[in-house]
C-alpha cells in the first residue's frame, strides 16, 4: 500500500500529492511529467525488464535516487519548490526523463 503525501495549503489546509505511474521498459512512459511549485509529488516506477541499465533512477536536482527491482512498484516522493525542468536518468545516464515544474496554473 502506498501512504499519502501530503502538505499544507496557505489555509491550513492538506493537499494529496500529485501521483504519476511511470513505466520503464527500454525508457521511462511517460518521459515527461507536469508539476507544481509547492505541491508534493509522488512517482510510481514499474520497471517492466532486466536490463542493468535500469535498474536505478536518478534525481540530481533533488539529490535522490531509489533501486528499481524488475516487476515491482517503487514510490518516489519529490517536494519540487521552484519552477523549471529537472531531470531524471537511469544510473547510467542512457534513459531520459523531465519533471516540468511549473508555477501557478493546474499541472497537467
Amino acid at each position: 500500500m502506498i501512504a499519502a503525501l501530503t502538505t499544507l495549503t496557505r489555509s491550513g489546509r492538506r493537499r494529496a500529492a500529485r501521483a504519476v505511474r511511470i513505466r520503464v521498459r527500454g525508457g521511462y512512459e511517460p518521459a515527461v511529467v507536469h508539476a507544481r511549485a509547492g505541491e508534493p509529488l509522488r512517482l510510481v516506477f514499474r520497471r517492466e525488464e532486466t536490463a542493468a541499465c535500469s535498474e536505478r533512477v536518478v534525481f540530481p536536482a533533488f539529490g535522490k535516487s531509489a533501486m528499481l527491482p524488475p516487476y515491482q512498484d517503487v514510490v518516489v516522493e519529490l517536494a519540487p519548490t521552484t519552477p523549471g525542468e529537472f531531470e531524471f536518468t537511469c544510473q547510467m545516464g542512457v534513459l531520459r526523463g523531465t519533471i516540468v515544474v511549473e508555477d501557478g496554473g493546474e499541472a497537467r
